[in-house]
């Protein structure tokens, strides 16, 4: 179903002979999770994309969420063809969006995790090196780094742009999958090659896409946490509360899917060959968990502050700017003061 799959892109669960009633009920609350991402994704990130991107002053904080939201935006934008998709059992919608859909997707996806880390580690220069973040933490530094993880996103989803494009099936049926027939016309090597290949890219997802990213941000909070407890501010900073739960989100959105698709990945023969319908239900279920991630983030930044509910009531996108801003003694995103802030100031300038 979904180019992040160690499946063919948009593979259904194989048919079986008799449908059970809990197949049913979980393939439906896949179906309603999808819908219910979809909506408040597209209106909850656009709305942080319009309150970061146009009525705040911009930072570097602000630069690297507004960055997070475009991803998620970008990414909830394409559910709709992926539930026709998956509802229809076929892709419905030719070449061009097959090859524009999943290329997007994965891109937005590898994206959010390598902006996850990134923010991560800005916390912990913040922290670890205050006077130097001081005098050349800048946003123009930041759109350069920035750069970096969406460009390691789209050298990872170069296998998606090369090889995904719509494939005939049996029965007249049309799939937006990866085509390895190029390489080979025999079908014992093609199904050879495809093996291997979605074996080498389902590892390279789990390692590269899941579990370095996932250990930078915990090596980033070990040090933090060290440092904050030893001056006692655990506590007081608002930029690493949201990271924090914007982190915790995203781990446990998407780490039931990520160990099933390594399970995908290690079973990729039985999957190919039409046998597996359990493991293929549970891709579904748990991917639709971590697409679900994606719509999370803006309410966090909401609810993360004070008085919240007064602040949702008289200014949602109040709300969200001070969610998304600096602490007022944070260290400063311009680079213009080149004097080193007091002893003092350096450890609370988080």
């Amino acid at each position: 179903m979904e180019a992040n799959f160690s499946l063919p892109t948009n593979a259904t669960a194989p048919a079986v002979q008799a449908v059970s009633a809990g197949y049913v009920a979980l393939d439906a609350f896949s179906y309603l999770v999808m819908a219910v991402t979809f909506v408040l994704g597209v209106l909850g990130n656009g709305l942080v994309v319009w309150v970061a991107g146009f009525r705040m002053a911009r930072s570097v904080t602000t630069l690297c969420y507004l960055n997070l939201a475009v991803a998620d935006l970008s990414f909830t934008s394409t559910l709709p063809f992926l539930t026709a998709s998956k509802a229809l059992g076929r892709w419905p919608f030719g070449w061009f969006l097959c090859k524009l859909i999943f290329t997007v997707i994965d891109i937005n996806l590898f994206g959010s995790v390598f902006l996850i880390a990134l923010i991560a580690l800005d916390r912990c220069v913040c922290v670890l090196h205050p006077v130097w973040a001081q005098n050349h933490r800048t946003v123009g530094l930041a759109r350069k780094v920035i750069a970096v993880p969406w460009a390691c996103a789209l050298l990872l989803t170069l296998p998606v742009i090369i090889r995904v494009t719509t494939v005939p099936q049996a029965g007249g049926r049309t799939a937006c999958t990866f085509d390895f027939s190029p390489w080979t016309r025999d079908p014992a090597e093609r199904a050879r090659v495809a093996i291997v290949m979605l074996t080498i890219r389902g590892i390279i997802r789990f390692i590269v896409g899941f579990s370095a990213p996932m250990a930078v941000v915990a090596v980033c909070y070990g040090l933090i946490a060290a440092r904050m407890r030893r001056q006692g501010l655990l506590r007081s900073s608002r930029p690493l509360r949201v990271l924090s739960f914007v982190v915790a989100a995203f781990f446990l959105c998407w780490c039931p899917y990520q160990l099933v698709a390594l399970v995908a990945t290690v079973r990729i023969r039985e999957l190919l060959g039409g046998v597996g319908s359990d493991l293929a239900v549970a891709v579904n279920v748990t991917s639709a968990l971590a697409f679900f991630n994606s719509c999370l983030n803006p309410m966090l930044y909401v609810f993360m502050g004070r008085d919240f509910r007064q602040r949702l009531l008289h200014s949602l996108p109040a709300a969200l700017e001070r969610a998304l801003s600096e602490d007022s003694a944070q260290t400063s995103d311009t680079g213009t003061n080149d004097v080193a802030p007091p002893a003092g100031a350096e450890e609370r300038a988080v």
